[in-house]
């Protein structure tokens, strides 16, 4: 395989537009692996002209440097100043958690570094001068890389092919910087008597030392931030980038040991997440903010840039053809870059609701802090720092030696031994009448005996045409009783300590369908029955039934069948109900703008969509036994525009609570089909998060929770009270018993059944080193 070359064969001729660390740094790469290349970099501003102060990098990034031009390395590694610390400054109160390890250097002098390796290369700069069109550049260069920013000219200028997605969050922030190094990364929060302010700093250049003269204390980057609401209020919009720096230095004075904050082109703007379909068109090939933004709470966006740079250059030698290289490029950066976003998306999430969280006991705040974007966890803070991670337990109540995950939680007169909950997962193999059976009583009892604090039934449903699929369970006949209560009874046997909850639902205009595995949401071939809905909307048009639009006496009926339903669950010894709001099924139908669209007492605005489920909640919970906890799931979010929103949520919450619901249980989406959800690792967890530190009432977080580390982070965090699992459980029916066994855990919340006891330890494998030589001979 031959590198990809420019036209006929010769070496490439390439157009970097923007002297950012990640346009220099591509150009200086491409340069040196081959000294033919003519390469042009065009940067409108002077060379030291420069927004911001210090640059971040992680070891990983560095190493990457060190590997492609060890030149650059250790120009970069003279510069760099060190630290493992992080300062979390609490309502006065300085929390220190170590074992971090970071590297900064100012922004002026890795841009200077950069133009004298590109110079030196060979590479032509030119300065204070606008860069041609990408477009015609094109016309005579084999590639132009288009690194001007999150501003990209490039990109907007070609949006139709790379169709942009552009996203301004909910604060305003400003980059300053102070004349001392602070000792460690510090993160501070302030009243500002019309709500928070947040401080993150860092240092970027050490003191000086060692001269009889030397004045100078080194520099660090100080970044204040807050909601756009708290900016306004405080007058800041009024304020000129002097005075804006006054204000800041005073507000952070103790941090700042009153000495004054210096500005650079500094003003207060709004981050923007920048996303693109595409990051290549023709010959032109986005990288860096262009192509991507992460916010800088991660402090990612130069790193990103410069990871950017290294894929882009490899790439180039190993592909035969420009279009190869530019496709693999696009291939080995797309899932990084997106990873990234999906944590940054996370950290500026938690900064925008910081007020929600500034209550929180010092270390579990920290706690919550660090951990924000879920790429720190629980075990891997522990290993950077046990005393820290200690005394957050310690300050939380959990007895040493018991990971977070493995305490009780009480929910009315139910005590739940641990946080783990076995989410509710639909089987479809009940028999033809919605009757439950071997399967059943060997899969929850599975799950039972697996050691979760509850465990959960799929939706069960409240009468014939309320099944999603023929093979849907029910809770409206005789005989669907009894067969429970032979599930409740062999549970509360044989797996005692374990709860079992049954889950009630309507399936709405989503039932008369296939099961899964046969068409997921696709009519029955035949043998279909009516749906109901809140109004007469398919949920797939042209594909589903158009579903009847309940009357109001009709609405009286349903009702009842969940009260009766009820009433058989309680007979039937489940320990817990939770009723299924969710998921665009009947009531979380009701909930929806996007599904209903009435214009009597149960529809219109959120009082009106709330209705119809809080009257089937009361008549529940007025049949349920009142010693026996009641739970919600809903959808916190739609994913799709015009739907429930997280505000919406809350308020959806706060009104079941109101009622009388124990937890909430927070799922989101499955309400339309055209829903966008933010996949990712435990991303439904936001949701349950804010509306738990909002209106202070349990949650049960759920979506993506897969490892135990997840668990005992959210929970110590204070994130959430239970984390529900799905998949997991179905990989491993005794995910919990293991999760303990592997943290060494040997307590109440997790026993094993007496049965199981010998396999409570991991089984020995076969032997994985080879037998060190006896001797060496040289």
């Amino acid at each position: 395989m031959t590198a990809a070359a420019g036209t006929a064969g010769r070496p490439l001729k390439v157009a970097v537009l923007g002297g950012g660390p990640g346009g220099l740094y591509a150009a200086a790469l491409l340069k040196r692996l081959d000294p033919d290349r003519e390469i042009t970099v065009w940067e409108r501003n002077a060379p030291d002209d420069t927004f911001g102060f210090g640059v971040v990098l992680s070891d990983e990034t560095l190493g990457g440097i060190e590997h492609a031009d060890p030149v650059i390395y250790r120009a970069l590694q003279a510069e760099f100043v060190r630290w493992d610390d992080i300062d979390i400054v609490h309502r006065g109160r300085t929390l220190t958690s170590g074992g971090h390890g970071f590297a900064a250097l100012g922004r002026r002098r890795l841009l200077a570094v950069l133009h004298e390796r590109c110079r030196s290369l060979g590479v032509r700069l030119v300065f204070r001068t606008e860069a041609p069109p990408a477009a015609e550049l094109a016309r005579d260069h084999d590639l132009v890389i288009a690194a001007d920013g999150v501003h990209s000219t490039t990109r907007t200028a070609h949006a139709d092919v790379f169709r942009p997605q552009l996203t301004t969050h909910r604060c305003r922030y400003i980059w300053l910087s102070t004349d001392f190094a602070l000792d460690a990364f510090r993160f501070e929060i302030a009243d500002t008597g019309h709500g928070i302010a947040q401080l993150h700093a860092y240092p970027y250049a050490r003191p000086k030392t060692g001269r009889p003269d030397a004045s100078d204390e080194g520099a660090s980057t100080v970044i204040v931030e807050m909601r756009e609401e708290v900016w306004r209020a405080n007058g800041l919009d009024a304020l000129d980038e002097r005075a804006s720096a006054a204000w800041c230095a005073e507000l952070f004075a103790q941090t700042l040991r009153g000495r004054p904050l210096r500005t650079n082109n500094s003003a207060w703007i709004a981050f923007r997440t920048v996303v693109n379909e595409r990051w290549s068109h023709g010959r032109i090939v986005l990288l860096g903010d262009a192509a991507h933004t992460a916010h800088f709470s991660i402090g990612s966006g130069t790193k990103l840039a410069v990871e950017d740079a290294l894929a882009l250059a490899a790439c180039l030698r190993e592909a035969p053809t420009l279009p190869d290289a530019l496709a693999a490029y696009e291939a080995e950066r797309r899932p990084v870059v997106a990873s990234t976003q999906r944590a940054a998306r996370a950290s500026l999430a938690w900064f925008e609701e910081l007020a929600t969280y500034a209550d929180q006991p010092p270390h579990q705040f920290a706690f919550n802090l660090l951990t924000r974007s879920r790429r720190v966890t629980h075990d891997n803070l522990r290993l950077r720092d046990a005393e820290f991670t200690d005394a957050v337990a310690a300050e939380a109540g959990i007895p040493d030696g018991t990971p977070p995950m493995f305490t009780p939680f009480r929910l009315r007169g139910l005590t739940l031994r641990n946080r783990v909950v076995v989410s509710p997962m639909d089987m479809y193999a009940a028999d033809s009448a919605g009757t439950p059976g071997d399967f059943h009583l060997v899969h929850l009892g599975a799950r039972a005996l697996g050691g979760a604090g509850l465990v959960m039934t799929e939706m069960v449903c409240v009468s014939p045409e309320g099944r999603i699929t023929p093979a849907c369970t029910g809770l409206y006949a005789p005989e669907h009783e009894r067969a429970w209560r032979r599930i409740t009874d062999f549970v509360h046997g044989q797996a005692p300590g374990t709860a079992l909850g049954v889950q009630l639902g309507h399936s709405g205009r989503k039932g008369s369908t296939r099961r899964m595995w046969e068409g997921i949401d696709q009519p029955l071939p035949d043998g279909n029955w009516p749906v109901l809905a809140a109004s007469p909307l398919p949920y797939r048009p042209g594909v589903n039934q158009i579903p009847h639009a309940l009357t109001a006496a009709e609405l009286g009926a349903v009702r009842d069948q969940f009260v009766s339903s009820a009433a058989r669950a309680a007979r039937a010894g489940f320990d817990l109900l939770e009723l299924h709001c969710a998921h665009g099924y009947l009531l979380s139908g009701f909930l929806s703008p996007l599904t209903n669209q009435r214009t009597d007492a149960y529809g219109g605005c959120l009082e009106g969509r709330l209705r119809f489920p809080l009257e089937v909640f009361d008549a529940v919970r007025e049949r349920w036994p009142d010693d026996r906890p009641m739970t919600v799931r809903i959808s916190a979010t739609d994913w799709a525009e015009g739907g429930t929103t997280p505000e919406d949520a809350v308020a959806i919450a706060a009104a079941f609570a109101e009622h009388g619901a124990d937890a909430i249980d927070v799922s989101t989406g499955q309400v339309v089909p055209h829903e966008r959800p933010d996949f990712g690792r435990s991303y439904q967890t936001p949701f349950a998060d804010r509306i738990r530190n909002t209106l202070g009432i349990p949650v049960i977080a759920v979506g993506a929770i897969s490892s135990w580390d997840d668990v005992n982070s959210l929970i110590l965090a204070g994130r959430t009270d239970l984390c529900a699992l799905a998949r997991p459980h179905l990989y491993d029916p005794h995910w919990t018993l293991h999760a303990a066994a592997e943290q060494g855990y040997a307590g109440p919340g997790a026993p094993w059944p007496p049965s199981y006891q010998a396999g409570s330890r991991t089984p020995p494998t076969g032997r994985t080193d080879a037998p060190k030589p006896r001797l060496t001979l040289h």
